[in-house]
């Protein structure tokens, strides 16, 4: 999202007259006398023109925002396990130049923290708010003390209840009401957008509440936390140990286990073998389902040198790769793509770039019982994994979901996995593909990052999909990693396939194949 595409957008916003903008005041103020059980109002103010919001992300850029109305408040303030103080807290904000519809954004991490309500997620360099929808975000009933995973709220039932499924439909309920208070009409058509936690959110959303958005779009969602932190924090750091150098007391050094020389020969390896199967060789695997790379491949024939790994260490690695499996091998949770990220180092680092992870420190463990951990690690009231959305579907909802290729945290292939199994359920593919898509993020870390072109406007997409009827056929991407390059975004089963002709640097020169 970058501050000089911001910068224009802010200024084609027209200017309001002397008594609209008094008539827009007044609206806002008036929301403060709005009478709700269990809802607080504690805010209701009008921003003027200009203003900016620091992007949680990147502290060193603001968007300046057209004028609107920020309303603030929370749902049902309680008192909780250990005397804290519980409540779902939330923020609003309606635009003078309003575009009739509202947008609700996903939240991050354990949450725990009300975010500006500037609808940044899928939206390429156009926030929610600039383009006019009333934007509305939630720390979904709790607060985080100490960081993004402060997850301490758990003990408590109904924070945790707020937290897995409750919180986003209460906020979306009553920011309808204030939406319509406010502007004197209801919103014509409600989204939701988010990624991680937000992206489980709208799995959660359009399984559990099919009636509240029209369009839902889901980014690398959180949808099994259990299990994918088992992947990441159990069964990829222990087979890796056993191939690691151990310390004075004989404890594995995970950092260790593959070096820099190991990562640039898989990395070399894996573009020479996958890059160009689409039809240019440009650093992105535009194919990831067709990219057939082996660590095995790489393993030493004779004595060991710098050009091939250690057999055991090939051996390591593609267990790693392939995610747990129980004794019997029944897979547990997905394996992981074969993608350009998985050698990077900080700050987005790879599932090849081992050492402590988001979820706590590196485990020592040699060995574990993945039938006795998986079981453990299902959560039932967090996992987004319903399948049936005959209820969503029928009301005309669409639904679209993306994934990072190179993402370490949750696996790519568990969301496809997912949108294969909805799909099968809900009538195969080709019928489903009337109102979702899934789409391949080549390169992509977790939510952004990494050498990708991370930069796309799926909000525009779903809103011409479910306002006009148009289906998504592309979806442009570009992004800071690669300056000057932009591809088409295909939705599976396609893929972005160069035409063998033109500026291999522009989407023109592909198309989805």
């Amino acid at each position: 999202m970058r501050l000089e595409t911001w910068c224009t957008a802010f200024f084609l916003v027209f200017t309001l007259s002397p008594s609209i903008l008094a008539q827009s005041r007044d609206s806002c103020t008036a929301v403060m006398d709005v009478k709700v059980a269990g809802v607080e109002i504690t805010k209701a103010a009008h921003v003027e023109a200009g203003t900016t919001e620091t992007i949680p992300w990147n502290q060193t850029r603001t968007a300046p925002l057209p004028a609107y109305c920020r309303v603030e408040g929370m749902i049902n303030r309680r008192t909780g396990v250990g005397g804290e103080e519980f409540g779902i807290s939330f923020a609003l904000a309606m635009p003078d130049k309003w575009n009739g519809d509202f947008l609700m954004q996903g939240g991050g991490g354990s949450n725990g923290i009300v975010l500006a309500p500037l609808g940044l997620n899928a939206a390429g360099d156009t926030p929610g708010l600039i383009r006019g929808f009333a934007v509305a975000s939630t720390d979904t009933g709790h607060k985080s003390h100490h960081s993004g995973f402060d997850f301490a709220f758990m003990r408590d039932q109904q924070a945790y209840l707020d937290f897995a499924y409750l919180a986003n439909a209460d906020v979306a309920t009553l920011a309808k009401q204030l939406i319509a208070q406010h502007y004197g009409k209801p919103a014509a058509f409600s989204y939701f957008s988010g990624c991680s936690t937000g992206g489980r959110e709208g799995m959660i959303l359009s399984q559990r509440y099919p009636a509240i958005f029209n369009g839902i779009i889901s980014g690398d969602p959180a949808m099994r936390t259990g299990l994918s932190n088992l992947a990441i924090g159990r069964w990829i750091p222990i087979a890796f140990n056993q191939i690691a150098p151990k310390d004075a007391n004989g404890k594995p050094i995970l950092e260790q286990a593959i070096t820099d020389n190991d990562r640039k020969l898989i990395r070399d390896a894996l573009i020479k073998r996958c890059d160009a199967k689409d039809g240019l060789a440009d650093g992105l695997i535009s194919d990831p389902l067709g990219c057939d790379f082996d660590p095995e491949m790489l393993a030493c024939k004779g004595e060991k040198n710098d050009s091939c790994l250690a057999p055991e260490k090939a051996a390591a690695i593609k267990k790693a790769m392939e995610g747990p499996k129980t004794s019997s091998g029944t897979q547990v949770y997905a394996g992981f793509l074969y993608d350009t990220g998985i050698t990077n180092g900080p700050p987005f680092r790879g599932l090849l770039s081992p050492g402590p992870g988001i979820f706590g420190p590196a485990t020592t463990d040699m060995s574990m019982d993945v039938d006795k951990e998986a079981l453990a690690a299902i959560q039932p009231l967090v996992d987004s994994m319903s399948t049936n959305l005959t209820t969503y579907s029928a009301q005309g909802g669409k639904l679209i979901l993306y994934h990072g290729d190179s993402d370490p945290w949750f696996s790519p292939l568990d969301t496809f996995g997912y949108y294969k199994d909805m799909a099968a359920a809900n009538g195969g593919l080709d019928a489903v593909s009337k109102w979702s898509q899934f789409y391949f993020i080549p390169g992509m870390s977790h939510c952004g990052g990494g050498q990708a072109l991370d930069d796309f406007d799926l909000l525009g997409a779903i809103v011409n999909w479910v306002e006009k009827g148009t289906a998504p056929t592309s979806v442009t991407a570009t992004g800071r990693a690669f300056p000057g390059r932009s591809r088409p975004l295909c939705a599976y089963p396609k893929h972005a396939q160069y035409k063998g002709a033109g500026n291999s640097e522009e989407a023109s020169s592909f198309e989805c194949r």
